[in-house]
């Protein structure tokens, strides 16, 4: 069993350490999917209730896919009289994209709007419509892009617990808009698909401090002798 890890070239020995830490704990101390949530909530993080944030937070739910990705223009600049370069950077842009099983219940884009419709918003009087006609504003069915409902920004946040419920991180998209929804059928599939993307104003570092439920990793790693 590997009794150190490797952190620099004085201690390094590939056929006995690890680098950079002990990871035959790796299975119960690793993210994983199943141990990560996002959610829907206000489209700033200080707009969550301090005292208890988790009252302001709703389980989008049903996700099979889930991608966030930031991208900062930066651009390579010299000046005449040297060969070396510089660089320029402007604000960072961030996208984000869901991928949601169609099922009974809220479909993704009404999902994705649970801060507005628990703000008493009434959808039936926007010019566009995003219910069917005749439906009240309480549907679980939204569509319609060009519907004013879509103009109001809401919040996702994503945390990342292990096996053992240690807190690994998080994150808050603030500000985010819908730009695209995509829904497909094809002949034998097992089953549909909502697709949605879109773009925020930034990503915030965000945690909330789960109470663990069980024995934490560290106390784990000490009785089997990692």
């Amino acid at each position: 069993m590997p009794n150190n890890v490797t952190t620099d070239l004085s201690n390094w020995k590939y056929q006995d350490n690890y680098v950079e830490r002990i990871m035959d704990n790796a299975a119960y101390t690793a993210a994983h999917p199943d141990d990560t949530i996002v959610l829907v909530g206000p489209p700033r993080v200080r707009l969550l209730d301090q005292s208890d944030p988790k009252k302001g937070l709703k389980a989008v739910g049903m996700m099979q896919a889930f991608q966030a990705s930031q991208q900062k223009p930066t651009v390579p600049v010299q000046a005449i009289g040297t060969g070396r370069s510089f660089f320029v950077s402007s604000k960072s842009s961030i996208q984000w994209s869901i991928g949601r099983l169609f099922v009974k219940g809220k479909n993704l884009i009404r999902a994705l709007n649970e801060n507005a419709i628990a703000a008493g918003v009434d959808v039936t009087t926007f010019d566009e419509p995003i219910v069917p006609s005749g439906e009240p504003a309480s549907s679980d069915y939204f569509v319609n892009l060009d519907s004013e409902l879509l103009l109001i920004p809401f919040g996702l946040a994503v945390l990342f617990r292990d096996k053992s419920h240690n807190h690994l991180g998080g994150f808050y998209l603030e500000l985010c808009v819908m730009q695209s929804w995509a829904l497909g059928l094809n002949a034998g599939q097992n089953m549909v698909m909502e697709n949605v993307s879109g773009q925020c104003d930034r990503l915030m570092p965000f945690s909330i401090s789960p109470q663990a439920k069980i024995e934490s990793s560290d106390s784990i790693d000490q009785k089997i002798g990692f």
